[in-house]
């Protein structure tokens, strides 16, 4: 969902620039010591389901995560061509699902912007099963969920380690994204198949 379908600048801001600043302002520290201990976290918990996880985020900073989300709506946007991509799949038959490590209280604030979940056939996220998507046990509970054909089935994802452990429980169709956030530089050097807007891989 964030970096793929929706533009990633709404989640970078607030985590690398407008949590940081109230985390100082809470805790009466500089921001470079603030943005030093949260960088220093986020590292820790990278790649554990504790790293999408408001709830823990809100208790380890002693902030409302999910209010720090809602001063940010006005940032929330599809990706270029992303809906049109979604109306194809729908007009094709094709059985859409939102694969997510979202948390479900930014999934819900992003959903009043967007309808995401409208326009798919269901929506998973990675805390429904406690399992970052980036872990085997996500993939294996996925598959007992809503028992895809790996053969026959696209993951598109911004997270190259995402895409490693999916190609690894043999989902055979892997795209990344070069411009996750509009806001930063494409990106080059990466692991898997790339395109940039959805318009290039639409027929």
């Amino acid at each position: 969902m964030d970096g793929t379908l929706l533009d990633l600048r709404y989640d970078n801001v607030l985590w690398n620039e407008h949590l940081p600043e109230r985390f100082a302002h809470r805790h009466g520290l500089s921001a470079a010591a603030a943005r030093a201990r949260l960088e220093r976290h986020f590292d820790e918990t990278r790649h554990t389901i504790e790293h999408y996880c408001l709830d823990y985020w809100s208790r380890f900073t002693q902030l409302d995560i999910i209010a720090l989300h809602r001063d940010l709506t006005h940032l929330i946007r599809y990706r270029p061509h992303a809906e049109r991509f979604l109306a194809h799949l729908e007009a094709t038959g094709r059985h859409a699902v939102l694969v997510t490590n979202a948390h479900r209280g930014s999934l819900d604030i992003k959903n009043e912007i967007t309808s995401l979940t409208a326009r798919v056939d269901d929506v998973v996220s990675a805390h429904d099963f406690q399992a970052p998507k980036e872990s085997a046990a996500f993939w294996a509970q996925l598959d007992e969920r809503i028992a895809f054909d790996p053969s026959r089935t696209l993951l598109i994802d911004d997270n190259a380690s995402v895409l490693s452990a999916a190609g690894q429980h043999g989902v055979a169709h892997l795209l990344t994204v070069r411009q996750p956030d509009s806001s930063r530089p494409l990106r080059d050097g990466l692991a898997h198949a790339a395109f940039n807007t959805f318009d290039e891989i639409l027929p």
